[in-house]
């Protein structure tokens, strides 16, 4: 078929189908065409709301340049440098502004303002010329229709006249309809390339013009700026990677650390202990108490600074003070079921502050920094000097127990007859020791007492605003006058366990029957709770003492106490027998179980040379000669230390030692 590029005006008239037909084609053309103009002006219109957006943002840039001046950066390295740069990209960015601004205005002059001209125009006459020709064809098909039905009959030429009138009118209209219609399709095809060409003429002609200015403007000084710029952003970059090369490998050296460093309490078996700090920091759970029964731990990071413990929490500024240390006393507490706790006491014996450490090695070492702390250490010339000639000292005054037997045995051939049967039960082989029947030790159905005593917090609100009255015999005096005439004072952090009554004190088995039965019923009954206090061994009584109020608890004679074992495979578990008057004028044997920090081996032998101490009293040579097998410091004080015990649950001992003036 041949190609048709217009309508033929001498066919309107005649209106035939195939004129018609032909006239389908080109109405589907403007429509297409009108569609087609459609997307391209919203094309074009994007194109320039995209110029005026970027006229906006290149005077926001600028003004953000300037601005870089007025921020506080806390880090400031190299910035005099970077604000003259920016200030000269400043002036760039406001001229490159004001061509791009040149640019949108001629875009919407070139570009934008003809294509809606031919829409508007051409496309909207097109249109409203088909309605036209639509309305005159439909009077034409009326004006026929009523022209055939015209009757023949003579008498109706008025009629008839009329309606060839009528008929020939809408002939008239719509062939006028029709060639305006005709003319305007035909000239459609002309317009819409020239349309189509037109804008996009006019927005290379604008984005050529810009460039050239922006040539124009930017001169070969501007060329050396730019790569003098450039040389400097190399050379920033090489640093960049020389430092990144850097952290790389330190980052390396960090992760490839053993996993103790990421796994709390690795070494709980045996820690690598520093016992000489004056210095100490690191994160702590703190104990807040938030009503009368409720509590609340804050995990904060603490720092000992001088003679202060400070605590600093996340995101402040600096920290601030908790503790004065000098003169505090620190020790390890139970609390709340938690491992690790320690607690700081005030100089005047109030209870401060708890503290929950993550790991056994942490505790100990916030144990013996506060300890240092405390006598003022840090305040000497050379403070790590100080503290490592310190711990040395006390190092060298430490005997182990074996060592003490040897020199009791060399010393005083004759020591007590109960503790020689304990130590040859040891070496008898078990076929031939006689081991008495547990009813023979211990009445069946004998009730078990796991409260001696109270603990401190029950203590003070049980008795406030008026004096308690103790059944135990406990004291509110802050001193003892027998412990400082005693010849020796001998501290240990125990937690007891129970007590029950006894048949018979001539056995240490009667001990080991009596620390199975306690133990057995507090797993029975779910029993856990136990009060922690501070036996003082002293050569005329065992004392139970509160560690937070360090009041007397409970107080023993050492005559009383009859017989005392540490068990043979707990090692932490003692016991001993007190043979008390009764009022009826009998007596009654009690056996307490205690569990101990140390080894209760320790405390048997204090208890020992206790009771040692009260026979050799008589006998002066006796008791030189006794004193002389124990270590002298250099102040002139007999002094016992404990080594520290390896405790299952990883809590440290807060022996004392015990001492007394030579």
């Amino acid at each position: 078929m041949p190609a048709v590029d217009k309508l033929l005006l001498e066919e309107a008239l005649q209106d035939s189908p195939q004129t018609r037909s032909l006239l389908s084609v080109f109405e589907e053309d403007a429509g297409t065409l009108t569609d087609y103009t459609n997307q391209l002006l919203q094309a074009m219109q994007r194109v320039y709301g995209a110029q005026n957006e970027m006229c906006l943002a290149t005077q926001q840039l600028s003004r953000q340049l300037l601005a870089y001046e007025k921020q506080n950066f806390a880090l400031g390295k190299g910035d005099e440098e970077v604000i003259s740069t920016l200030h000269y990209f400043s002036k760039v960015v406001d001229e490159l502004n004001v061509l791009h601004t040149e640019l949108a205005k001629q875009l919407a002059d070139t570009m934008v303002l003809p294509i809606v001209q031919f829409r508007e125009k051409d496309l909207t006459e097109v249109s409203t010329l088909k309605d036209l020709f639509g309305l005159a064809s439909n009077e034409h098909d009326l004006s026929m229709a009523k022209y055939s039905r015209l009757p023949k009959k003579k008498e109706n030429e008025k009629a008839k006249a009329e309606v060839v009138k009528e008929v020939a009118a809408a002939r008239r209209k719509q062939h006028l309809s029709s060639l305006q219609y005709y003319c305007a399709l035909n000239a459609l095809q002309h317009r819409k390339r020239a349309a189509m060409m037109e804008p996009m003429l006019g927005f290379a002609h604008g984005q050529i013009n810009f460039f050239k200015k922006g040539a124009e403007m930017f001169s070969q000084s501007m060329d050396s700026f730019l790569s003098s710029v450039a040389d400097m952003v190399q050379s920033i970059q090489v640093e960049l990677e020389a430092e990144a090369e850097k952290m790389r490998v330190s980052q390396q050296e960090l992760l490839s650390v053993d996993e103790s460093v990421y796994t709390p309490d690795f070494d709980v078996a045996a820690p690598q202990i520093n016992r000489n700090l004056i210095q100490k920091a690191g994160y702590l759970n703190l104990r807040n108490k938030t009503g009368l029964v409720t509590t609340t731990w804050e995990r904060l990071y603490f720092f000992t600074q001088g003679g202060n413990l400070l605590c600093q929490p996340r995101g402040a500024v600096a920290g601030g003070l908790i503790q004065d240390l000098d003169n505090c006393s620190v020790m390890a507490v139970d609390c709340e079921d938690r491992r690790y706790c320690f607690q700081i006491t005030t100089p005047n014996g109030k209870s401060g502050i708890i503290l929950q450490a993550e790991s056994r090695k942490e505790n100990e070492e916030w144990i013996c920094a506060i300890n240092n702390i405390s006598r003022q250490i840090y305040l000497t010339d050379d403070p790590e000097a100080v503290a490592i000639k310190l711990n040395e000292t006390a190092l060298q005054a430490v005997t182990p127990i074996t060592s003490f037997r040897k020199k009791q045995e060399s010393s005083c051939p004759s020591q007590n007859l109960k503790t020689s049967e304990m130590e040859n039960d040891k070496t008898v082989p078990k076929a031939t020791v006689t081991v008495p029947e547990a009813e023979e030790l211990i009445a069946p159905g004998t009730p078990i007492q796991f409260d001696i005593v109270l603990p401190a917090s029950e203590f003070l609100d049980q008795n406030r605003g008026s004096r308690r009255v103790n059944p135990f015999g406990e004291t509110e005096d802050d001193s003892f006058p027998e412990a400082e005439d005693s010849l020796l004072q001998q501290m240990f952090i125990v937690r007891f366990l129970g007590s029950m009554a006894v048949k018979t004190d001539g056995t240490p088995e009667v001990i080991y029957e009596a620390m199975r039965q306690v133990l057995a019923a507090r797993a029975i009954h779910n029993i856990f709770r136990m009060t922690e206090s501070h036996l003082m061994v002293t050569s005329q009584a065992l004392r139970l003492i509160d560690p937070q109020t360090q009041v007397s608890r409970a107080n023993f004679e050492l005559t009383s106490v009859t017989q005392f074992a540490a068990h043979q495979e707990n090692k932490r578990l003692v016991g001993f027998v007190v043979r008390l008057p009764e009022s009826t004028g009998g007596e009654s044997l009690s056996t307490y179980v205690f569990e101990s920090n140390s080894e209760g081996e320790k405390i048997c032998y204090a208890i020992n040379l206790g009771k040692e101490i009260i026979e050799v009293q008589k006998d002066p040579e006796a008791l030189a000669q006794l004193m002389l097998s124990i270590p002298l410091t250099t102040d002139g004080k007999y002094v016992l230390l404990n080594d520290q015990p390896d405790d299952s649950d990883g809590s440290p001992s807060e022996n004392r030692g015990a001492e007394s003036e030579a």
